[in-house]
């Protein structure tokens, strides 16, 4: 629990003095104060500012991100590279007080709230920070953490892995839970953090820093991409760990991993559960499994039918998590942070599909949501792209379900064909001895690319609805 900007800097200071390695370090504890006591000047207020955060400097973010966690104000993680109508639907749902970060205001922050309030407001027990997700929806939420969920996060991937201190090679963003928890491991822990954004990583030589030490987190797009050159994959090769999820790897990725014997540990975890809740130790791996590994210390997992009830082993059903680390809920400007309101969710029933085996490994079949239901065949989505990607003739796909008037709905894929002369026909008849007959396409079609986000991710509600609108206007000129 965190009260005091005192209690925050305390910690810094306890930290060797090159913990932190990136541009600008040097001025993380003068920018905290900066933060810190612009803040304290709407103590007046009745209820704590809302804060929104989107600095795009990883300083600067974290300076601003400590800040208000010292005053337990509201802070919103956004996206400073967001367009316009996502800006949108954070103005409507936050309407905030401040904005630390994007164009307006860089550096000195802007104030909304108009008037002078003569309450003096109560600090909250513990700071509300506010990570946002949307999975493949492309609908922004916000989920409601603390500095208790985040650090009982922490506990769990401490005593899993067995460490004292957590050293963290940070590429992916700050506001994203998966990089904020690198953050929060390394600052709680005592160990270092380097932060170097993934496309700086990719344009310049490596850092001088000893990856046998760290832990690095990399979505599947960053490892396949860094897989490509040598150089990249020697020194891969060399991290304690590479940790990898936000999306579905694909197996021939894993295998290339194995053959360069890059110590990845494949996760499974969600903004909900503040990162991994479930892991793959890298021995594991390289011994061949490939699924999402053991359920970690603070969390547990049961797989469940329809109506709730509880499976058996080796039975595929929806996964249901209990986790000291959950969320609170999603924010709404209805919601209000007493105390009644801060016990967390017991069970947050997800949308995946999976199961357990019998060493207790989490396996991971799809989402329920995403299932294909074609002539009364189940189809998941993830099968039919890996069968797909294992044929090496193509370079991103996905499948989806689009309505058809016979079947119910129709499997399509939309590929990205590796090269210019790449066969369909070579491609179906390759896949006939991987997939039964109702799972292999009906529809194919051909792109220059698949738009994913910063997580790997598709919106595949967006890219049905694109695929209908092509085969319709394929339709009417054939």
């Amino acid at each position: 629990m965190v009260r005091t900007l005192k209690h925050l800097v305390e910690q810094a200071y306890s930290l060797p003095n090159d913990w932190l390695i990136c541009e600008h370090s040097h001025q993380l504890l003068q920018l905290t104060e900066k933060f810190y006591l612009e803040l304290i000047q709407f103590s007046h207020w009745q209820t704590p500012p809302k804060i929104i955060l989107a600095e795009s400097e990883p300083v600067r973010f974290l300076a601003a991100f400590l800040a208000a966690c010292a005053t337990n104000s509201s802070v919103f993680l956004c996206n400073p590279n967001w367009v316009k109508h996502e800006w949108q639907q954070v103005f409507e749902l936050v309407q905030p007080d401040i904005i630390w970060g994007m164009e307006r205001g860089q550096g000195e922050g802007e104030t909304r709230r108009q008037g002078e309030k003569e309450t003096i407001f109560e600090f909250s027990d513990s700071p509300r920070i506010m990570i946002p997700t949307g999975g493949s929806s492309g609908k922004i939420k916000f989920a409601i953490h603390t500095w208790d969920t985040l650090t009982a996060s922490v506990r769990g991937f401490t005593e899993y892995f067995q460490l004292q201190q957590v050293n963290s090679f940070c590429v992916l963003p700050l506001y994203h839970v998966s990089g904020l928890m690198q953050f929060i491991r390394s600052f709680t822990t005592g160990g270092k953090l380097v932060i170097l954004p993934f496309k700086i990583l990719e344009s310049r030589q490596l850092t001088n820093i000893n990856p046998s030490d760290f832990f690095i987190s990399l979505v599947p797009t960053q490892l396949q991409r860094l897989l490509q050159n040598f150089d990249f994959t020697q020194w891969l090769s060399q991290f304690k760990t590479v940790l990898l999820g936000g999306a579905p790897a694909w197996d021939e990725l894993l295998v290339k991993a194995r053959y360069y014997q890059i110590r990845l540990s494949l996760t499974y975890g969600m903004t909900e559960t503040a990162s991994g809740i479930a892991t793959l130790k890298p021995d594991d791996f390289l011994h061949g499994k490939v699924n999402c590994g053991q359920i970690l210390p603070h969390a547990k997992v049961t797989i469940c039918n329809k109506q709730g009830e509880a499976l058996q082993t080796n039975q595929i059903g929806n996964i249901a998590i209990q986790v000291q680390s959950l969320y609170l809920g999603y924010y709404s400007l209805n919601t209000a942070f007493g105390e009644a309101n801060c016990s967390s969710v017991s069970i947050f029933n997800t949308d995946d599909l999976g199961f357990l085996d019998n060493e207790g490994y989490l396996n991971i079949i799809g989402r329920s949501s995403d299932k294909i239901i074609t002539g009364g065949e189940n189809v998941y989505p993830l099968e039919v792209e890996s069968a797909i990607r294992a044929t090496a003739m193509v370079i991103d796909v996905c499948v989806i379900g689009i309505p058809d008037r016979d079947w119910g709905q129709a499997v399509t894929a939309i590929y990205v064909p590796k090269y210019e002369n790449t066969s369909l026909e070579e491609i179906q008849k390759l896949l006939k001895d991987k997939l039964s007959k109702f799972k292999i396409p009906k529809y194919w079609i051909p792109v220059q690319f698949l738009s994913r986000n910063s997580q790997g991710k598709i919106n595949r509600q967006q890219l049905q609805q694109e695929a209908i609108e092509h085969l319709n206007l394929s339709n009417r000129f054939s």
